[in-house]
């Protein structure tokens, strides 16, 4: 297993990751934030945005595409041209998660789309899930925090709409949230600061 890379528990904590995702959807990992390929990830996302790198982001596909109104953020896809070392860390990693998460889980899981994003101050995302009607291809999501000493009471949150009521997710640099595209409606609240983070879907060959 890449263990010298981030986003890669060792085996029992995927076993485990496993059966929580089996049972109730979605999930949660700690990675340490003193990592240093997670801290390079934080500052080449940060540098991005800096730069302008990073542009408005849309909801839906092709003639249903929007640019304003559910989601205020701004992406860049991490298989840019114009992305560095630290994103194609992440990739592989993302890569290496999907094979154990597949192998354990027998999703169909094929491939992974991620992006870096940005979230200024007061923006946010309505709440959705992340399968398009016209496209069944995302199975599994997955959002990584790259935000260092992201203070209490600075929103930010992730929320996840679940049937026992929601459940908000800290936007803390190491915390990665997984959950099930279809099944999991969720939302991104404003902050107060701004927020980055890395979004990842692990996809199966479409369906329909």
């Amino acid at each position: 297993m890449a263990a010298t890379l981030p986003l890669i528990p060792d085996g029992l904590a995927l076993d485990a990751l496993a059966d929580v995702l089996r049972g109730r959807d979605w999930a949660t990992l700690a990675l340490d934030p003193a990592d240093a390929r997670l801290q390079a990830a934080a500052a080449e996302a940060r540098a991005h945005a800096s730069a302008g790198r990073l542009l408005p982001a849309a909801t839906g596909r092709a003639d249903g595409r929007q640019f304003a109104g559910l989601r205020g953020d701004a992406t860049l896809w991490l298989d840019d041209p114009a992305c560095g070392p630290a994103a194609r860390d992440l990739l592989a990693a993302l890569e290496a998660l999907r094979i154990e998460v597949n192998r354990r889980l027998l999703l169909g899981l094929e491939e992974v789309e991620a992006h870096f994003a940005h979230y200024p101050p007061g923006a946010g995302y309505a709440r959705h899930r992340d399968r398009f009607r016209s496209d069944d291809a995302r199975v599994l999501s997955l959002v990584v925090y790259l935000n260092a000493d992201w203070p209490d009471g600075a929103g930010g949150e992730l929320r996840l709409h679940l049937p026992d009521g929601p459940v908000d997710i800290a936007p803390r640099l190491g915390t990665v949230a997984l959950f099930l595209s279809a099944e999991v409606e969720h939302e991104v609240l404003p902050a107060t600061h701004p927020r980055y983070s890395v979004a990842a879907w692990f996809r199966q060959r479409p369906r329909r």
